[in-house]
């Protein structure tokens, strides 16, 4: 409940402090953080962070599998050999479902 509460109010001062700011200042803060996207430093190291989520992801994948094992109820079981193998016929998705892009 704290998380939704600090959420909300985060929503909140953002919208009374952008209305007050203007177009013009939320068009400067876009124009900012468009820069630091294409920054080739940023991309590099989000596109590092993202390939070692997934390699994560799959490793705890494979651990809660190995020791889950037949417990696993069958709609899961099946949707899981389903995503595999979609992505063995040519969908570039990972263990988890989602595009490795």
């Amino acid at each position: 409940m704290r998380y939704r509460l600090t959420f909300v109010a985060g929503l909140a001062l953002g919208y009374v402090l952008g209305t007050r700011a203007g177009r013009e200042r939320y068009e400067q803060l876009k124009k900012s953080a468009q820069q630091f996207a294409q920054n080739p430093a940023v991309r590099n190291t989000a596109e590092t962070a993202a390939q070692q989520g997934r390699r994560y992801a799959g490793k705890a994948f494979h651990t809660v599998s190995d020791r889950v094992g037949d417990r696993v109820p069958d709609s899961v079981a099946q949707r899981v050999r389903s995503l595999r193998e979609r992505a063995m016929n040519g969908t570039p998705e990972d263990d988890w479902g989602t595009s490795n892009t």
